[in-house]
């Protein structure tokens, strides 16, 4: 992996903290690293920021991760991810592109890390999606916790992008980019995901009105 700023996509960021901490090693090149279980906070934004400005003659990696980063936290590192100073690179792990803010993704390389199992589809068949199958599906996935839930909604909307049956637009889009955010906010995962599904229940039945 490149000692350069950029995004990383990866349910392992214990594994990426040591391969880049290692790499730091061999070249000799400082390395700060601040991963959190959870919410990526406020104050920890403003520690990685400190980190930053903190004068130096090497050059410095600077990385950051957690489980979830609020828009909040996002636009409060957008500055320096925007304007790093001298020698310093920021690598930040997600567990989804989903999440991340388009301002800060228009900034930074995306580097994929997530086995392409993880990319599959659930085990929901849109083709035959009815509101059992929906209440089922939640049943089935039982307590989830929000970077799951994120991990769901984004997947699910590739599938039925990707299918025939669905009838999307620029509206409907943003309605899931919204489902995201809540995500983000704390709401409860398994109404989030509910909604999703309804969701694409409703442009289903639209697009099955059109034929």
């Amino acid at each position: 992996m490149e000692l350069s700023s950029q995004i990383v996509l990866t349910r392992e960021p214990e594994t990426i903290r040591l391969e880049l901490q290692r790499r730091c090693e061999e070249e000799g090149v400082g390395f700060f690293s601040l991963i959190k279980e959870g919410n990526f906070l406020v104050q920890d934004a403003a520690l990685a920021i400190e980190k930053a400005y903190l004068a130096s003659e090497n050059r410095q990696v600077i990385l950051l991760g957690a489980d979830h980063f609020s828009e909040i936290v996002q636009n409060k590192l957008l500055k320096v991810i925007e304007e790093p100073p001298p020698k310093k690179e920021f690598i930040l792990l997600f567990r989804s592109k989903a999440e991340i803010l388009p301002t800060i993704r228009s900034r930074l390389p995306i580097v994929h890390r997530i086995e392409r199992v993880e990319e599959e589809a659930p085990d929901l068949d849109l083709a035959t999606l009815d509101i059992r199958s929906v209440y089922d599906f939640v049943q089935k996935e039982g307590r989830l916790d929000a970077a799951r839930a994120k991990q769901i909604v984004e997947r699910l909307v590739k599938a039925a992008i990707a299918s025939t049956e669905y009838d999307f637009d620029e509206r409907s889009l943003d309605l899931f980019r919204d489902s995201i955010r809540a995500l983000d906010l704390g709401s409860p995962p398994a109404f989030v995901l509910t909604g999703v599904l309804l969701k694409l229940l409703a442009k289903k039945r639209k697009a099955r009105r059109k034929r």
